[in-house]
């Protein structure tokens, strides 16, 4: 049994990860530095998010085509391009906002379908090292969730030392040394080609979602949900740490405190995970993590902000590896990176919208009241849940492969 895959598979993953935390903080700062202005933040939020949607969507079915290996490297090389010529042009002719709005534009594009790879190549890892779905997909999310604790803290510090443009550099090479673990190390699957369109794939994809309504009704309601909380990073917190506290190094505790809590909170799963109601662990961590957006929303002092972001973080951990390991046990092998895109992009189909909406509201009103909407919303989606049957599915374990309910 030869771990070695699955070994190179996380620590990509890990460096790619970090610098990506690092890019989450350097930008909203940069943008809050050079513009002052929090609309402009959510239009870079917006533009971020939308490319996102565009190649989950899309893309998916291109991964399906071209090998979960190829369009990882691929990809994690494309992104490491666009980052790098942030700083680049800011650093020599100067960066202009729309040249800024186009890169990130075209760093989510690549980095869409790289996401989708991967996570449509891990159960293929997982079962060849001869681990389970719940316990890889555990450490995936931990090592995620770590990112989130080293990347935002490195990134703070950071920041105050060399200054938001110099950090992107650092991102740009962890995009190369993840492209280049990847190209070296992992085994590629070979494609076999399709007597199929591009379209008719893509038609398969949608139907079948369409015949899976446990698939559908998770992806629809991380949609209500990523609308909500997407701009809580990339606009809100930034404004909420400025206004409140004043300086970088702060927002950076404050998002790594989350990671923290998050990292414990996925370790639990990957421990007892297979053991827990699938259904209830669902509702009560969406539920859960909502009423930290009330707390925050008080301005309590930095040691509170601290401890509510630490136990955010820990009701968020369990919630993707158990989304993908309900997805992973319904999804034919030879169909995951377009049906894995098409969940990605229905989930973030509205969280643009958010980040827009969110940047006029912290604008125009105040972060606080930009916070008690969220968690208005919050609570009404998640106590819903309680009353739809379709989640009793989640507690079933059918073997992969499954298409209708």
């Amino acid at each position: 049994m030869n771990r070695l895959p699955l070994y190179t598979f996380y620590t990509a993953n890990a460096i790619s990860l970090i610098g990506n935390n690092l890019t989450m903080i350097a930008v909203p700062w940069f943008v809050l530095e050079t513009t002052g202005s929090a609309a402009k933040m959510g239009i870079v939020g917006f533009f971020t998010a939308l490319p996102a949607v565009l190649a989950a969507f899309f893309g998916g079915t291109v991964v399906d085509r071209t090998g979960y290996k190829q369009m990882s490297v691929f990809s994690d090389l494309a992104s490491g391009v666009t980052v790098a010529l942030i700083p680049l042009l800011y650093l020599t002719i100067g960066l202009e906002f729309w040249q800024l709005l186009a890169l990130v534009f075209l760093s989510a594009l690549f980095d869409g379908p790289g996401n989708t790879a991967r996570i449509s190549l891990l159960p293929d890892i997982a079962r060849n090292s001869n681990v389970t779905l719940e316990q890889a997909n555990a450490v995936h999310q931990s090592i995620y969730r770590g990112a989130t604790l080293v990347g935002p803290a490195l990134a703070g510090g950071l920041i105050v030392w060399v200054g938001s443009s110099n950090v992107l550099w650092l991102d740009a090479l962890t995009f190369a040394v993840s492209a280049g673990l990847f190209a070296l190390i992992m085994p590629a699957k070979p494609v076999e080609p399709s007597t199929e369109s591009y379209f008719s794939q893509l038609k398969a994809g949608l139907r079948f979602i369409r015949h899976n309504r446990l698939i559908l009704t998770l992806a629809v309601t991380i949609a209500i949900t990523n609308f909500l909380d997407s701009p809580i990073f990339a606009v809100i917190l930034p404004v909420y740490v400025k206004q409140i506290f004043g300086d970088a190094t702060r927002l950076g505790f404050m998002i790594s405190t989350f990671g923290g809590g998050a990292v414990l909170g996925t370790i639990l799963f990957g421990t007892i995970g297979g053991r827990l109601p699938r259904r209830l662990t669902f509702i009560t961590a969406f539920f859960l993590l909502g009423l930290t957006f009330w707390v925050l929303a008080l301005t309590p002092p930095f040691a509170v902000v601290l401890g509510t972001a630490f136990f955010g973080g820990v009701m968020a951990g369990p919630l993707n590896p158990l989304i993908m390991t309900v997805a992973q046990e319904r999804i034919p092998s030879d169909m995951r990176g377009r049906v894995f895109g098409m969940i990605t992009a229905i989930a973030l189909i509205a969280a643009p919208l958010g980040m827009v909406l969110a940047g006029y509201l912290v604008e125009y009103f105040s972060v606080t009241t930009a916070l008690l909407i969220i968690g208005v919303g919050y609570l009404l989606v998640t106590t819903t849940q309680l009353f739809n049957p379709t989640l009793h599915q989640m507690d079933a374990h059918p073997s992969p492969g499954i298409t209708d309910d």
